[in-house]
């Protein structure tokens, strides 16, 4: 998390313990929690197979797929207890009034430091991800706490590559390159095939914005 030269990388300083009080919290919460997603999977029993393999999947992109599976239902309660992804986007990025939240994905970043799991959103104007949780690094002899954020503006956008592994062909990735040459990798979605067409679907309006 030390600087980057990559523009689109921007740490979001947060204090050690925020970590843990969410941990706490959740905790404090999981039962209604998986309770309202049981009712949500009851409501989509058509879904439910292919759902399941990618929440699999999902979890063992992970180091450990106990922590993973905690660290989705502490963004689950998250989002309940913020109101919603909405709020939780317009208050974790810089947002224009007139700028709205058109989808948003539960994947992981591949990062030199490994997978980091978060969301990715799409606005009217923006591509953005951030780390469900703040990560540690060394500053000389401090441990340093930060959120882990990337943020392409659409008209910074070239292209969107989905792949799959042919070792694994449940392991799915979308690749995102910017204008100059920057590429993001990202893995582990919950729903890829609806993540690689919303994608797909803003880029042409954002090639169209470049000059």
């Amino acid at each position: 998390m030390p600087p980057e030269s990559n523009p689109y990388i921007t740490p979001s300083p947060a204090a050690p313990s925020s970590s843990k009080k969410l941990m706490l919290d959740t905790m404090e919460t999981v039962k209604d929690v998986l309770g309202r997603w049981g009712k949500k999977m009851g409501e989509a029993k058509k879904k439910t197979e292919d759902l399941a393999g990618n929440v699999w999947q999902h979890l063992k992109t992970g180091p450990s797929i106990a922590d993973a599976a905690m660290g989705r239902i502490a963004q689950g309660t998250k989002v309940l207890a913020e109101g919603g992804y909405e709020k939780i986007f317009r208050t974790t990025f810089d947002t224009f009034p007139e700028e709205q939240l058109k989808k948003s994905f539960a994947c992981y970043l591949s990062t030199s430091a490994g997978p980091v799991m978060g969301v990715l959103y799409l606005s009217t104007a923006k591509l953005a991800f951030c780390s469900d949780n703040p990560l540690s690094y060394k500053v000389l002899d401090q441990t340093e706490w930060s959120y882990y954020k990337v943020v392409i503006p659409l008209h910074q956008l070239r292209s969107v590559n989905p792949s799959t592994s042919k070792v694994n062909p449940a392991e799915k990735y979308i690749q995102i390159v910017s204008v100059d040459n920057h590429e993001f990798w990202f893995m582990g979605f919950v729903n890829y095939d609806s993540a690689v067409k919303s994608l797909q679907e803003v880029l042409p309006g954002a090639l169209d914005l470049q000059p």
